[in-house]
């Protein structure tokens, strides 16, 4: 329970700490989230450029490797198909002229690319190589002339050509295979390479992400997070000034500022509201509360006058009686106009345990005479050993009378208005209001709960007694919903949270 403060004191106490709040906010040092932002994307751009570079320099590295081995694997091309012409030669007598034509292509190919590859192979091993498909091409040229040489060809020569070719043959086969063997290996080497980069670049950009993802929770998520739970908090009914929680100030601290000039109006437009609303269900009684005065004033009239008349005529014990009944009378009616008072008074939402049932009986008894004249039953159920809830007794009150009173508007010909409590589970107790009155339609029934929504007719309804029932039901922590059926009746079920036992609360 809160200490009772008068309003004024307490206005007071909330524009200092509204004050003191605005005043912390503003005086940290600012460091914009936009600032921030551009600060970290900053230094990933530099760090993704130099990425970037590498990984053309690397590309580029790999595309005049690849461009090498293509020209290393024509060259080879052309000594292997060399040294099949000149096989075929010895079988069969013909393609030493294409043999030829192959060792030449072969020779136009180290010629095309010597400095490539001298910058590959070195100038050693790019002399030998010249020098053995020299050796080889001047081999297959002597070859052909002793071919073509009108005197039949000495075996002894023949044999030594061939002993030449297949020794020079076998040597720039080696040395093609060897350049191409070495060309793949350093491309190997850079694949290898490339992989290595992509591996790292791959957890940088992991390791970076992850940076980028916690800078961004830490700097707009955490804010957007906070701001949900205040939001929620100021929902629940805590209009408390939001306070500083980190270093710099930024948008969010403008946006803290705003929210904190916003939040004792809101508060105070929210106390009217509900005020005049429920002024509004006292405009509905009056009738009631008329009838519900009347009546014992009459009494009291009637036996006054009886007795002012016939004093004399009266016994004592009958004097008693009569006092006794004028007594009784005048309890009635104080009674009736406490019931009232209690409604009508306009005070802080102090949050308490509340017995349902009873705040249930207080209500169907303070619409009594509205019930009869309407020629409505009420029916209460209740079940028993319910926990209390924890809520401002007025304030559920209005919330179960708004209720009632749109079943007895919903019932112009009289029926029955249920009105049952029961547990809902172990944390929640559910009050279902029913009618059994003409019922919703449809397309109305999901409007119900906006500002101003009406189906009443023009000056008998203000249209935001369900939507103020919502934000109070909503502000207690719990929720209300609504059933309906055209010409059968409506019922509205309210959920509210179970108040927490005192060994909880410890």
């Amino acid at each position: 329970m809160t200490s009772p403060e008068s309003p004024s004191r307490r206005t007071a106490s909330d524009e200092g700490a509204e004050v003191e709040a605005q005043r912390a906010l503003f005086q940290r040092p600012r460091f914009s989230v936009s600032a921030r932002i551009a600060a970290a994307f900053g230094a990933l751009f530099v760090l993704l450029s130099g990425i970037t570079v590498m990984a053309v320099v690397l590309i580029s590295t790999l595309k005049v490797k690849q461009g090498f081995l293509e020209k290393a694997a024509g060259y080879e091309f052309e000594i292997q198909q060399a040294r099949r012409y000149e096989k075929n030669f010895f079988l069969y007598g013909t393609n030493l002229d294409d043999a030829l034509s192959s060792v030449h292509m072969a020779d136009t190919y180290l010629e095309r690319n010597r400095q490539e590859l001298e910058s590959v192979l070195g100038a050693k091993k790019l002399a030998s190589m010249s020098g053995s498909l020299a050796a080889y091409q001047s081999s297959l040229e002597r070859l052909l002339h002793l071919t073509q040489s009108p005197a039949p060809p000495h075996a002894e020569e023949r044999l030594s050509i061939q002993t030449l070719l297949r020794r020079h043959g076998a040597q720039i086969v080696v040395d093609a295979e060897e350049t191409l063997d070495q060309e793949r290996l350093s491309v190997h080497e850079a694949l290898n390479t490339a992989l290595v980069a992509a591996i790292g670049f791959l957890v940088f950009m992991v390791v970076t992400m992850a940076l980028v993802a916690a800078f961004l929770a830490r700097t707009v998520l955490q804010p957007l997070g906070r701001f949900m739970r205040y939001m929620e908090r100021i929902g629940t009914g805590d209009y408390s000034p939001i306070t500083p929680v980190r270093k710099y100030r930024d948008e969010f601290s403008s946006l803290a500022m705003a929210m904190n000039r916003t939040l004792h109006e809101l508060k105070a437009h929210q106390e009217r509201l509900v005020h005049s609303e429920r002024m509004a269900a006292v405009g509905s009684l009056t009738s009631g509360i008329a009838h519900e005065l009347n009546n014992p004033l009459n009494n009291i009239g009637l036996t006054t006058e009886t007795l002012v008349g016939d004093f004399a005529t009266f016994s004592d014990e009958e004097k008693l009686r009569m006092l006794d009944q004028i007594s009784t009378q005048v309890e009635r009616a104080s009674a009736t106009v406490r019931q009232l008072l209690d409604f009508t008074r306009k005070d802080q939402p102090a949050f308490t345990h509340v017995a349902v049932p009873g705040i249930l009986e207080s209500t169907l008894k303070l619409i009594g005479n509205e019930l009869s004249l309407a020629k409505v039953e009420p029916r209460l159920e209740a079940d028993g050993d319910l926990p209390p809830v924890l809520g401002n007794p007025r304030n559920l009150q209005q919330v179960f009378l708004n209720l009632c009173l749109n079943g007895i508007q919903a019932m112009p010909k009289g029926g029955v208005l249920g009105v049952r409590v029961r547990a809902e589970g172990e944390a929640h107790l559910r009050v279902d209001v029913s009618d059994t009155g003409v019922g919703i339609s449809g397309e109305n029934l999901g409007k119900i709960f906006e500002p101003f929504f009406t189906t009443k007719e023009a000056g008998k309804g203000t249209g935001l007694g369900l939507t103020v029932v919502q934000s109070i039901v909503e502000k207690h922590g719990g929720r209300i919903t609504v059933e309906s059926a055209v010409g059968k009746g409506t019922t509205f079920s309210v959920l509210l949270p179970v108040a927490p036992t005192k060994k909880a609360e410890a």
